[in-house]
């Protein structure tokens, strides 16, 4: 969970914005290595979001992917730069000939994919967007409900060529109300891999131990609770959820 000193102190120079993205986000570089880099200064206000919080929330979506042990969230850290004090994320360049989540015409989802709805493309011909079945999108999946993440879009799943699955754009994460929002519904409602229920137990308890102070100190008493809830009603559950409540159950747009 410790940042080199020369990524904390090194200097970052950034080579552009990346677009579209509804924070300022920069790709960067220090001492060689790609970052990219999300200043505090550039965060939209967000009606239940408090200002500022975003990075922080960013950082704290990576300490909790350490204490999973899932590898789920790339190396994220917070830091001065030009622009000010934000998050910097080491760079994942995904590859091009993968998607782990897409659309498909409607009713011919391919074997090894979960259906999660169907619609209305552009050109007005049905589609259903599907992801894949894998235990890397599974165990993101799960890390998403403990992290009670807002905005889990397609675009937002980096398909490594190794078969790894990372997930980036956490900001809007932790709230204490229920906010899942996610494309990946695709198990909804299925029981829980009981080696994934393990991991959530031991995770609660790492959050509410000396271990898990680092990440209290990025978000509320009120929502290190929460957390710790969600560990609890999905182990007494053992099942994922299913969209409830009026909250959309899916970011838009889904990629």
């Amino acid at each position: 969970m410790t940042v080199d000193a020369d990524l904390l102190e090194g200097d970052l120079r950034l080579h552009g914005r990346i677009m579209p993205a509804s924070n300022a986000t920069f790709l960067g570089e220090i001492d060689g290595v790609r970052v990219v880099y999300k200043p505090v200064a550039g965060e939209r206000p967000l009606w239940d979001f408090p200002d500022g919080s975003l990075a922080d929330r960013e950082r704290a979506a990576y300490l909790l992917s350490e204490l999973f042990g899932w590898d789920v969230v790339p190396h994220t850290w917070l830091r001065d730069g030009p622009h000010g004090w934000g998050m910097v994320q080491r760079w994942q360049e995904p590859d091009e000939g993968q998607d782990a989540v897409t659309l498909v015409p409607e009713g011919s989802v391919p074997p090894g994919w979960r259906h999660v709805f169907d619609g209305i493309d552009e050109h007005d011909r049905g589609v259903s967007l599907v992801h894949e079945d894998s235990d890397a999108l599974r165990r993101m999946a799960v890390f998403d409900v403990i992290a009670n993440n807002a905005d889990r879009k397609g675009g937002h799943v980096l398909e490594m060529a190794d078969g790894h699955r990372y997930g980036v754009d956490h900001g809007v994460t932790f709230h204490t109300d229920h906010k899942l929002r996610t494309v990946l519904w695709g198990w909804a409602g299925e029981p829980v891999a009981e080696e994934h229920l393990a991991v959530v137990a031991r995770v609660g308890e790492l959050v509410a131990s000396p271990a898990g102070a680092e990440l209290a100190s990025h978000l509320t008493d009120r929502e290190v609770e929460a957390l710790l809830r969600r560990c609890s009603r999905l182990l007494d559950r053992a099942v994922m959820p299913v969209p409830r409540g009026e909250w959309p159950a899916v970011p838009w747009p889904p990629f």
